[in-house]
């Protein structure tokens, strides 16, 4: 079996509770978030709106984003855009070790 290979996008001080944050990995612009919990969820920078538009400017309330263009309320856990709305983000898999962020390179390529 092989190891998952991950990319690093900094250490977890970067990533400012309920702030988003652009990150390039992968040759994908990703918005990471860090929820007032300490967990930390990484989309693709992409609104699913039919227009588009960033989500790394949006705010974060509990486990949701609320999209910064549409007030799409989508959920972190899941990418999954709330009723009435539809829709979904693509999440990467995130860890963290020794203090540093990592995103996962297999899901990074299947987008």
């Amino acid at each position: 079996m092989s190891k998952e290979t991950f990319f690093p996008v900094g250490p977890v001080e970067q990533f400012l509770p309920q702030i988003g944050r652009v990150v390039e990995a992968g040759g994908r612009e990703l918005a990471v978030f860090r929820l007032s919990d300490g967990r930390i969820f990484a989309a693709l920078n992409q609104n699913p709106h039919p227009k588009g538009g960033p989500l790394a400017e949006g705010i974060v309330s509990g486990n949701y984003l609320y999209d910064p263009l549409y007030d799409w309320k989508i959920d972190l856990t899941t990418g999954l855009v709330q009723a009435p709305d539809s829709g979904q983000v693509p999440m990467f898999p995130v860890k963290v070790e020794g203090g540093q962020v990592s995103i996962a390179a297999s899901a990074l390529q299947q987008v």
